[in-house]
Order: structure tokens, then C-alpha cells, then sequence
């Protein structure tokens, strides 16, 4: 009986290990585009979600981008520091030369305890001004709990693939019925 004991007391051991592992975890910032793939001569939109965090006061990063194939049109401030209460932010310096968004940055206003979970830090809309990939990497990143002690953030960067927009089917048929038109309208012109 006591073998038995022993072994469902590993076994709950590893368990809680295991779990307790998964608790305190790193949290982690992560990049979603929609729709992806991106088609040129459109818009992309691109989310920066944080997961798994606690306490979170302030942050700051920058995002770098191939200008080659995205040119940004407009960053906004995301909704989940709000959560948490008032807060006051920047939306970076846009530089679509070098390919950078230079320090979007956000913070609480007041002496509050910091936002829990995850959520939207940040929305960037780019236009997709040619096909290939381009890599979207974070540089310059601070997160700070409420008594303004760092947060290690697991930042995962991506590469983002455009494609050649596809011409819609009615565009083909309208040209076939534009070429037939023509060739009708030729053949009753005298000779």
C-alpha cells in the first residue's frame, strides 16, 4: 500500500511540476497579420499581442519592417493597457525609409496595479507595395510592472509574405465581352 502511495505521490509531483513550469513561463509578445498572406496593393493590418503577462505598467518597443515591401499608414494605441486604467501613450515615430516605427510606448497614469492576461499593446496598418517577405522584428523593448521593475517578454518577431493580387474572375469575363463587342462591331464596318 505504501508503494502505491509513493508512486501516485511522484506522479502528482511531476504533475505540478509540470504545471508550475507552464505557470511561470516567460510572457511572450507576438505579431498577427490580417490577412496573411498580404497581397500587394493592399492594406495589411498587424496586431502586437501580448499573452501570459502580469502586471504590466508601461512598455516601450520599436518595429522593424522591410520598407522594400510595406510602407506604414497609421499606428494606434492597443486596448489591453487600458484595462488597468487611464493611460497615456505614443504611437512611435514612423520611418518607412529606414523601415522602423521608433519607440511606441505606453503607460499607466496613476498609482495602480498593472494589467493582467493578454490583449492588443498595438495596431500598424501597412500598405503592401510588393511581393516577397518581409521580416517584422522588435528592438528597443522595455515592459515594467507597477513598482517599475523589469519584465523579462519573450518577443517573437515573424516574417510577414505578400503575394501579387489575383484579378477577380468578373474582371476576365468583362474583358472577354469587351473583346467580343470589338470584333463584332468590326465586322459590320463596310470594307
Amino acid at each position: 500500500m505504501k508503494k502505491m502511495n509513493l508512486k501516485k505521490s511522484a506522479a502528482a509531483a511531476l504533475v505540478l511540476s509540470a504545471l508550475a513550469s507552464q505557470a511561470w513561463a516567460d510572457p511572450s509578445v507576438s505579431i498577427v497579420a490580417t490577412p496573411d498572406p498580404a497581397v500587394q496593393g493592399s492594406t495589411v493590418g498587424i496586431d502586437i499581442l501580448v499573452s501570459g503577462i502580469s502586471d504590466l505598467y508601461g512598455y516601450q518597443f520599436s518595429l522593424n519592417f522591410n520598407p522594400a515591401i510595406l510602407q506604414v499608414l497609421g499606428v494606434t494605441e492597443g486596448s489591453f493597457l487600458s484595462t488597468a486604467g487611464s493611460t497615456f501613450g505614443s504611437t512611435g515615430t514612423i520611418d518607412n525609409t529606414a523601415g522602423q516605427i521608433s519607440y511606441i510606448a505606453n503607460t499607466l497614469l496613476s498609482a495602480v496595479p498593472g494589467a493582467n492576461g493578454g490583449g492588443v499593446l498595438a495596431h500598424i496598418d501597412f500598405n503592401v507595395t510588393a511581393v516577397g517577405s518581409s521580416a517584422l522584428s522588435f528592438s528597443d523593448a522595455l515592459f515594467l510592472n507597477s513598482n517599475l521593475g523589469d519584465i523579462t517578454v519573450q518577443l517573437n518577431g515573424r516574417t510577414l509574405d505578400t503575394v501579387a493580387a489575383v484579378p477577380e474572375p468578373s474582371t476576365y469575363l468583362m474583358l472577354a465581352a469587351g473583346l467580343v463587342g470589338l470584333v463584332a462591331w468590326r465586322r459590320r464596318q463596310p470594307a
